[in-house]
């Protein structure tokens, strides 16, 4: 087949998307095998490429790192959609304490990597920055590790390559290291992963109070004639008044804030326990009557806020009470259910709680939405302009004193930060910055998928000739001592001086190292997905922090 002989010259984009495909689709089904639960996970693409690249099919370099870059930049931007909504509150109580010895897990791998791979070992400092971002499984940081070099002079620019192929030799022991690690703990501390998963999700319940309802009969004398909306200390007390049955009438109403109280009525009030207990003291005592299975013309519907014009208008703004007679008892964000007090701000894809009469129902969903349509489609215009504006914040020049030429955040760092903050703000005018979880996992793991092809596409040149040489054992060494030692460290230190659990534990350091098989690993250890809480804390801030730090090492160690 001549023709196919030929494809690479004669058609160079048909024969990059038909390699990368092929690359892709090989490396997938090494992601796939696991041996006792554990795998290479997508890391599998990379040694696709380094075995494809090895026996000698290339692509064009332009082609090549436009893809690249492309790939690395949907992977980085989708990641920062997905953590943006819960990153700041993240940050809060136990967050910043995980998020600081996250921050020493990286500046103990850059000691490790100038000490023991650069200065004991002797590997030269260009590739140890690869090992540094294989062993800590880092990919953006490779990336932006490429692109701060390119700007460097020609003698360093030449050694462009070192990064990636010290970063292949390091990834396995980065992925397999963290795990060890994990189980070097388990085992020096006398650890039982699943009671510490029970004691872990036992102490996070303590924060939260579930929603209760509680129906009162009113008693007290001063409330004669008062509207709902008028209780003394209706303001601090965070509950919602939904029914209304007065006395001997035989059927609920709707009950609003305009609700006028009568001595006898029954309401019913939904908050906390310990909010609903202040209410029933200055309303009366707790009735054996339940008004929610009570006959009446009132129901309850679950209606989701896809609406774009009301979004970031408050329950009290929108005056559902006064212009449908309903009212809204609950608000469910991420899989946390609320109070619908007066002043919460809504957002794309809450779903709220709504108390009211059939009739009035059709005009409350006209009003929220209520779009599965909506729900599940992508508006790719906010997202386009996003990483637009996130490339240009990876461009913004940051100048440091002593430094020959400024830091950038680079195609990793800016639109990861930037789909952080857009993601935490919601909206703009018309522009909404929502991505289905779906699409957001289909676009991120094409991105992933796209750089690790062309990454180990370039490294097979030389992965094997470099391997199973002195340099590449020394390589190996390296890299294990700079995934190894500071997990260890921050390891035995969280667990011995902060006791801090287990399962916080093994997710901060999976997320700490950016490693998604490790956090893979620790919820099947915990039996549990608490580990995800403490991996998707410190995840943003690390990833971006390992992006900053590499290029500062290029700059004053590179030059």
């Amino acid at each position: 087949m001549p023709w196919l002989n030929q494809l690479s010259s004669t058609q160079p984009v048909a024969w990059a998307v038909l390699v990368l495909s092929l690359i892709g689709a090989f490396g997938l089904v090494i992601a796939s095998v696991k041996v006792r639960g554990v795998g290479l996970g997508i890391s599998g693409v990379l040694f696709a490429g380094i075995i494809v690249g090895h026996f000698g099919l290339h692509i064009e370099k332009e082609i090549l790192e436009f893809v690249r870059e492309f790939g690395l930049i949907l992977f980085v931007f989708t990641i920062g959609l997905q953590l943006g909504p819960g990153f700041f509150a993240s940050l809060r109580k136990q967050g910043l304490k995980l998020n600081a010895l996250a921050v020493c897990v990286v500046l103990l791998g850059v000691a490790t990597t100038l000490l023991v791979a650069n200065k004991l070992l002797g590997i030269d400092l260009v590739a140890s920055l690869g090992l540094l971002c294989g062993a800590t499984t880092n990919t953006p940081s490779l990336g932006a590790a490429q692109q701060t070099l390119a700007t460097m002079s020609s003698a360093v620019a030449d050694k462009a390559a070192l990064p990636a192929l010290a970063y292949a030799v390091a990834y396995p022991g980065g992925v397999f290291g963290i795990i060890l690690s994990l189980l070097t703990l388990r085992f020096m501390f006398r650890i039982n992963p699943e009671q510490e998963a029970e004691a872990y999700r036992a102490e996070q319940r303590k924060g939260i109070e579930p929603l209760e309802r509680m129906n009162i009969l009113v008693q007290n004398a001063n409330l004669e004639g008062m509207t709902i909306g008028d209780i003394p200390g209706r303001g601090e007390i965070n509950v919602v008044v939904s029914r209304v049955k007065r006395l001997r009438a035989s059927e609920v109403q709707t009950a609003t804030d305009q609700t006028v109280l009568h001595q006898g009525d029954i309401v019913l009030a939904v908050g906390s326990r310990r909010h609903l207990e202040k209410f029933r003291i200055i309303i009366g005592l707790e009735s054996d009557v339940n008004l929610s299975k009570s006959p009446g013309r009132v129901v309850t519907r679950k209606i989701v806020v896809t609406r774009r014009e009301i979004l970031g208008r408050s329950i009290d703004e929108l005056g559902l009470d006064e212009r449908f007679g309903v009212t809204v008892t609950r608000v469910a964000r991420a899989d946390i259910e609320m109070t619908a007090l007066p002043e919460l701000a809504l957002q794309f894809g809450d779903m709220l709680q709504v108390v009211g009469e059939e009739d009035a129902m059709p005009g409350v969903t006209k009003e929220l939405g209520n779009s599965v349509r909506a729900l599940n489609e992508t508006n790719f215009i906010p997202i386009f302009v996003g990483i637009a504006l996130g490339v240009l914040l990876g461009t913004v020049p940051i100048y440091f004193s002593g430094m020959p030429v400024p830091v950038r955040l680079g195609i990793a760092g800016g639109p990861l930060l930037l789909a952080i903050v857009l993601s935490r703000i919601g909206r703009i005018g018309p522009l909404v910055w929502y991505m289905p979880a779906n699409a957001n996992t289909a676009f991120r793991e094409l991105g992933i998928v796209l750089f690790l092809a062309c990454v180990g596409l370039k490294a097979g040149e030389k992965f094997f000739s470099t391997v199973f040489t002195n340099e590449g054992l020394h390589w190996l060494a390296g890299g294990f001592a700079i995934t190894v030692l500071p997990i260890l460290i921050v390891g035995i230190v969280a667990r011995a001086f902060f006791k801090m659990n287990f399962t916080a534990i093994s997710g901060l350091l999976a997320g700490s190292m950016t490693d998604p098989p490790a956090l893979a690993f620790a919820n099947a250890v915990c039996r549990s997905d608490a580990p995800s809480v403490a991996y998707a804390t410190v995840y943003p801030l690390t990833m971006l922090l390992r992006i900053v730090v590499v290029q500062i090492l290029v700059l004053v160690f590179c030059r």
